[in-house]
C-alpha cells in the first residue's frame, strides 16, 4: 500500500510485541509469604527451630492417634496468621506478570492460598502441599471450608468431627507422613521440564521432591534463578542467585520479564 504504513494484523507479531513469550515457572516457598506475616518453617527463626514439638501437630499418625494433639492442632489453626494474611508485593508481582500475557505457572510449597488471593487464576497454581483453606474427612473424604470448621472450634467444639460421617477432620494439607498428590506432582514435573525460565523463590530447596524440580528445570535447559535469603543446595546450578529481600527483588525481576 503506497503512502501508508503497513499495520500488522492481530494475528501477526508486532515489531513492538515479541512473537514468543517464554513459559515462566515459579516454585514458591515459605519465604515469599513472610512479608504477609506468615512465619517460615526452616529459616533461622523458623517455626520448627523455635518449637520442634510443633511438628507433631502436623504429623499424620500422631494427629490421628492422639485427640490432645488434634485439639492443639485446631487451636493452632484458630490462632494462625495465615487466615488473616493478605498478598504482599511479591504475590502481586506474580499475578501482574500473568495478566501481562506472559505464560506463568506457579508451583507452591505453601498452603496459604495467597497467590490466588492476589489474582492468579486457580488453574495456574499447583499446590504441592495442599491448602489450609479447606478441611477433609479422613474417613469419607468429604471436603468443606476451613472457615466453617474454625467457627465450630470457636463455638466450643475442640475437635470437630465430619458432619457427614463423624470421621476425623484434618486440614486439606499434606501432613508429614502423607504422600503428595501424584497428579499434582506429575503436572509440576511437566511444567519444570517445559519452562524456559524457572524461579525458585523463598524456598530452601531442601524438601523433596519439590526441591528436585529446580534441578529438572535446569537439566531441560531452563534459565534457573534462585531468590532466597539463605544458600540452597541448587545454587551451583543457578544462572543467577539473588539474596535481596523478596518483596523488592521479585517485583523488579518480574518487571524485566513482562
Amino acid at each position: 500500500m503506497t503512502g501508508t504504513d503497513h499495520q500488522p494484523s492481530p494475528d501477526q507479531p508486532s515489531p513492538d510485541r515479541p512473537s514468543h513469550r517464554p513459559l515462566v515457572a515459579i516454585l514458591s516457598g515459605a519465604g515469599i509469604s513472610t512479608d504477609s506475616g506468615i512465619p517460615d518453617y526452616r529459616g533461622p527463626n523458623g517455626l520448627w527451630r523455635r518449637d520442634p514439638e510443633a511438628e507433631k501437630l502436623v504429623t499424620y499418625d500422631t494427629y490421628m492417634a492422639d485427640p490432645e494433639i488434634r485439639r492443639r492442632s485446631w487451636r493452632m489453626r484458630l490462632e494462625s496468621p495465615a487466615f488473616r494474611a493478605r498478598p504482599n508485593a511479591a504475590h502481586e508481582a506474580v499475578a501482574r506478570l500473568e495478566r501481562s500475557g506472559t505464560p506463568v505457572r506457579v508451583i507452591t510449597q505453601n498452603v496459604d492460598g495467597l497467590h490466588q488471593l492476589a489474582g492468579l487464576p486457580e488453574r495456574k497454581v499447583l499446590e504441592l502441599h495442599g491448602t489450609a483453606r479447606a478441611v477433609t474427612c479422613t474417613r469419607c473424604h468429604a471436603r468443606s471450608s476451613m472457615a466453617q470448621a474454625l467457627e465450630r472450634v470457636e463455638a466450643g467444639d475442640p475437635d470437630p468431627a465430619c458432619l457427614v460421617c463423624g470421621g476425623v477432620l484434618k486440614s486439606a494439607t499434606v501432613m508429614f507422613g502423607e504422600r503428595l498428590d501424584p497428579q499434582v506432582l506429575g503436572t509440576a514435573l511437566g511444567v519444570a521440564k517445559a519452562a524456559e525460565i524457572f524461579l525458585a523463590v523463598g524456598t530452601t530447596l531442601q524438601v523433596q521432591p519439590a526441591a528436585s524440580l529446580a534441578g529438572v528445570a535446569a537439566e531441560h535447559g531452563a534459565r534457573l534463578i534462585i531468590v532466597n535469603a539463605e544458600p540452597t543446595p541448587y545454587d551451583a546450578l543457578a544462572d543467577e542467585v539473588i539474596r535481596e529481600p523478596i518483596g523488592s527483588a521479585l517485583p523488579r525481576l518480574l518487571e524485566g520479564l513482562g
